[in-house]
C-alpha cells in the first residue's frame, strides 16, 4: 500500500523508528512532526533538541556511540567556556553549534522555525520532511519536588532526578497547527499515522496539546498506530518509567495505549509484554521486537508498524 505517512516524534526513540519508517517508505513520503516543548534558550540561542536528534539521525549524522548529538563532534568550545567560568551544564559541540547559531539568526531575521527545519532537511539531503509541531513557542513546564522549572534544566542539569508532580505546555492554548500538517492529516491518500516510542508525557503530549491536532488525529482517514516506549516495564532511554511512577500509574506497555486510547487505532508492543496484551480487548495489537539496536531492526519495527495499519484499513 503507498500514500504518505505521517510520524509524532521525540527525539531519540522516537528518531529511531523514524529512521526506520525512512527506509521503508518510498522517497518523500515521510512527514515527521517534531516535539518542540523541549526547545530553550540557552546562551543567547535557540535550541531545538528533538529537531535536531531528527535531523542528524535522518541524515546519518547522529553518534550512534554517545547516543546522542552529532556523530566526529569535538569540543573546543565548551572547553573555553569552561576555561572562562561559563554556563557548561548544557553540552554544545562545536559543529552542532553552527545548526544553533544559524536558527537563532534566522528566526530573529522573522523566519519561521519550519521553514529554517525545512531548508535544514534539504541541505542534510533528507528525503523526507520534519515539521516543526508549531511554529509558534510551546514550552514544557514541570512541577517538581524543587518547584517549577522548564525541562532541559530539569533532564540534563539535574539529570532528571527531582520527582515530578505536574506537567503544562505554556503557549500550547494559543499555539497554532502547521496548514501542512493539518492538510495531511486530512489527505483521503494518507497511509497512516504512528505515534513513535517517544515519552508520552513530554514529547507526544506536547504536540497532541497543540489545538487541533488531537481532533485531526481522531478524524484522519487513515489508522493511528502507536508504538510502547516501555519493554517488560522499563523505558530503553530516557525517564519515562521514572515518570510513570512519579503519577502513580506502573511502569508497563498499557499505560501508553490508554493514554492514547482516544485517538489510536492499533498498537504495537514488546514480546516481553505479550502477557498484558489481554487488557487491551479489542484494540487491534502487533507483538514484535521494538528495541532498536540496529538499522535492521529499526526498518523491521517500522514494517510491522505499517502492516498493522494497512490491516487496520483493510
Amino acid at each position: 500500500m503507498s500514500g504518505p505517512v505521517v510520524a509524532l516524534s521525540g527525539g531519540i526513540g522516537g528518531a529511531k523508528l523514524a529512521l526506520g519508517l525512512l527506509h521503508a517508505l518510498p522517497p518523500h513520503t515521510l512527514t515527521v512532526v517534531a516535539n518542540t516543548g523541549d526547545d530553550f534558550e540557552h546562551l543567547g540561542l535557540t535550541i531545538s533538541p528533538d529537531i535536531d536528534t531528527l535531523l542528524y539521525t535522518l541524515s546519518d549524522r547522529d553518534d550512534t556511540v554517545r547516543g546522542w548529538g552529532r556523530r566526529d563532534e569535538t569540543w573546543n568550545f565548551m572547553n573555553a567556556l569552561r576555561e572562562i567560568g561559563g554556563e557548561t551544564w548544557f553540552n554544545l559541540g562545536d559543529r552542532d553549534l553552527a545548526i544553533h547559531v544559524e536558527r537563532t539568526r534566522r528566526l530573529r531575521a522573522g523566519e519561521r522555525l519550519g521553514a529554517i527545519t525545512a531548508d535544514l532537511c534539504q541541505r542534510f539531503g533528507i528525503a523526507a520532511t520534519i515539521v516543526p509541531m508549531s511554529d509558534d513557542p510551546v514550552r514544557t513546564r514541570l512541577r517538581t519536588d524543587d518547584g517549577w522549572t522548564d525541562f532541559q534544566p530539569w533532564f540534563v542539569g539535574q539529570q532528571a532526578k527531582p520527582r515530578v508532580h505536574e506537567i503544562v505546555f505554556d503557549g500550547a492554548d494559543t499555539a497554532r497547527l502547521p496548514d501542512a500538517v493539518t492538510a495531511l492529516l486530512r489527505s483521503p491518500s494518507l497511509r497512516a499515522v504512528v505515534i513513535c516510542p517517544s515519552n508520552p508525557y513530554v514529547s507526544i503530549e506536547p504536540i497532541l496539546a497543540v489545538p487541533g491536532m488531537r481532533a485531526a488525529l481522531a478524524a484522519a482517514p487513515a489508522p493511528v498506530v502507536a508504538v510502547s516506549p516501555i519493554i517488560g516495564g522499563r523505558a530503553v532511554k530516557g525517564p519515562t518509567a521514572a515518570m510513570m511512577e512519579h503519577f502513580g500509574t506502573p511502569p508497563d506497555a498499557l499505560v501508553t495505549a490508554q493514554r492514547y486510547r482516544d485517538i489510536i487505532a492499533g498498537y504495537v508492543m514488546d514480546e516481553e509484554d505479550r502477557e498484558v496484551a489481554a487488557a487491551l480487548g479489542d484494540l487491534p495489537i502487533a507483538i514484535v521486537p521494538t528495541l532498536m539496536r540496529t538499522l535492521d531492526d529499526r526498518i523491521a519495527l517500522a514494517r510491522a508498524v505499517l502492516a498493522l495499519a494497512d490491516r487496520i484499513r483493510g
